[in-house]
């Protein structure tokens, strides 16, 4: 029996990248809130509860969810880390038994399917948690993860500054989606430091708490590192938008419509087009 999920959706970062007064998963992804299009993907998960973590503009964000009737809204006042994000939803979430997805706002190419892979591989493992990977072509900036053995449980997960020579050549990578088990993810969130150069709260932390406390770690590979990307800034934005478009466009041409130079069509997320339409170049 499939134990109940919740999500929280850490959404509080200010994207100074981004150069914009905009918060930046509100920045328009296909014609829709970036923010959208990943609580539309994880609605789908039909979790108890989506809880969204922001830190400003939250009326911005509740006009961008209004339809999804199973989201809250968490507030983080200070920007202390992505480990501090999610303690913020433990209010809304601490009654709450069964395991908890993290995501981050601003990854909208990330699959119902992918992250229906990672719930039901960590339900049926038993494991504290479990975390979302891909095989990164250049891995460089990005947490490296070190399995037992090949296929098996994770055994650290070491980021790029701590890595050994041997360990930065693996290209296996923490996407920073996350399944945890909520009567173990709370007690450890509260055993975090910010003991590092930002003086925050990494949520990258706990699997390695729970590591080393004897807890089992698993990991799911997404098979396309693309749809584990983030965005960080305009040029970012840019590169997914044009990679959700791509999909979108394969998923009109399946569905039997005829786009004449599809890479010249521009469709967006919420568009319907009938069979056997035919769309010209724009």
């Amino acid at each position: 029996m499939k134990r109940p999920l919740a999500t929280a959706i850490l959404a509080a970062g200010l994207g100074k990248r981004m150069k914009s007064a905009l918060a930046k998963p509100l920045h328009p992804v296909c014609g829709q809130p970036m923010i959208r299009q990943v609580v539309g993907v994880v609605d789908q998960l039909e979790a108890e509860c989506i809880v969204v973590v922001v830190s400003h503009q939250r009326e911005r964000f509740e006009q961008a969810l209004e339809e999804f009737n199973r989201v809250q809204f968490a507030i983080q006042e200070e920007r202390l880390g992505t480990g501090h994000a999610v303690m913020m939803a433990e209010p809304l979430l601490k009654d709450f038994q069964g395991d908890i997805l993290v995501v981050c706002g601003d990854t909208p190419l990330l699959r119902v399917e992918t992250l229906r892979a990672l719930v039901d591989h960590h339900q049926k493992s038993g494991a504290a948690a479990t975390v979302l990977t891909t095989i990164m072509p250049n891995p460089f900036g990005y947490g490296r993860i070190v399995r037992r053995e090949e296929g098996g449980p994770v055994r650290a997960i070491i980021e790029e500054r701590d890595a050994s020579a041997e360990e930065k050549a693996i290209r296996e990578i923490n996407s920073g989606t996350y399944v945890f088990q909520a009567s173990l993810l709370f007690p450890a969130l509260r055993r975090l430091t910010p003991d590092n150069d930002q003086n925050e709260y990494y949520l990258t932390d706990v699997p390695q708490l729970l590591i080393r406390d004897g807890r089992p770690v698993e990991a799911v590979i997404a098979e396309d590192h693309r749809e584990t990307l983030g965005v960080n800034s305009r040029v970012q934005l840019a590169e997914v938008e044009e990679a959700l478009r791509e999909r979108i466009r394969r998923r009109h041409l399946l569905a039997g419509v005829t786009l004449i130079s599809p890479p010249t069509v521009f469709i967006d997320e919420e568009v319907a087009i009938g069979r056997d339409t035919v769309v010209e170049p724009f």
